[in-house]
């Protein structure tokens, strides 16, 4: 439902631009998405704005910004959200526990990647080759999710897309299992010497 909301009508609410929180609140809460198109254009700059001053893109602020709004709407829908705050600062505090969760998740992946004992250096063609060539011995996902990441240069959600996977998620999981099976094939089958310039 939220990845639709930027796409909606944009003059929805233009002569209640002034309507009370009160009563977007409760509008909301009896599952009326007009109110919540509403209330996500007037909070976009503030909700996003957060993600982006703290290491985040325009894109992942959006996704959060959406995500808190997922999780405002089904919490109020279900007639169980009691506010004790304004809403732009329950939703705040949504995004910012999801972003925190976010940048702690980065972390642990650069962590396990820094843990590798090969790591990818275009510098040279015949470290390239020698990629490349290990590269074409694994199983044709494999081949395509680290062409894709290391060569194309291409995003996780582009690669989840072209290869079907469910989100970006199983993409790079996928992406660091193969990685891990490449380079067992590189300490194999080259020496270190075959790495230095």
């Amino acid at each position: 439902m939220a990845e639709g909301l930027p796409g909606k009508k944009h003059l929805v609410f233009r002569q209640s631009a002034e309507m009370d929180e009160k009563e977007i609140f409760e509008r909301i809460c009896k599952g009326d998405e007009r109110a919540l198109e509403f209330l996500y254009k007037k909070y976009y700059r503030m909700m996003t704005k957060m993600v982006i001053n703290n290491s985040g893109t325009e894109e992942e602020a959006r996704d959060i910004y959406q995500e808190a709004l997922v999780v405002f709407w089904q919490k109020a829908v279900s007639g169980k959200l009691v506010l004790t705050s304004k809403m732009s600062t329950y939703i705040y505090s949504i995004c910012q526990n999801l972003w925190r969760k976010e940048l702690d998740r980065k972390k642990r992946l650069s962590n396990e990647e820094k843990d590798l004992p090969v790591t990818f250096d275009t510098e040279t063609e015949e470290r390239n080759k020698i990629i490349a060539r290990c590269i074409d011995q694994l199983g044709e996902t494999c081949k395509k999710v680290l062409m894709y990441y290391y060569f194309e240069e291409l995003s996780m959600q582009e690669i989840a897309d072209r290869l079907g996977f469910a989100n970006t998620d199983t993409a790079k999981t996928k992406k660091y299992k193969c990685k891990q099976k490449l380079d067992e094939l590189i300490r194999a089958q080259y020496s270190e010497h075959d790495f230095l310039d």
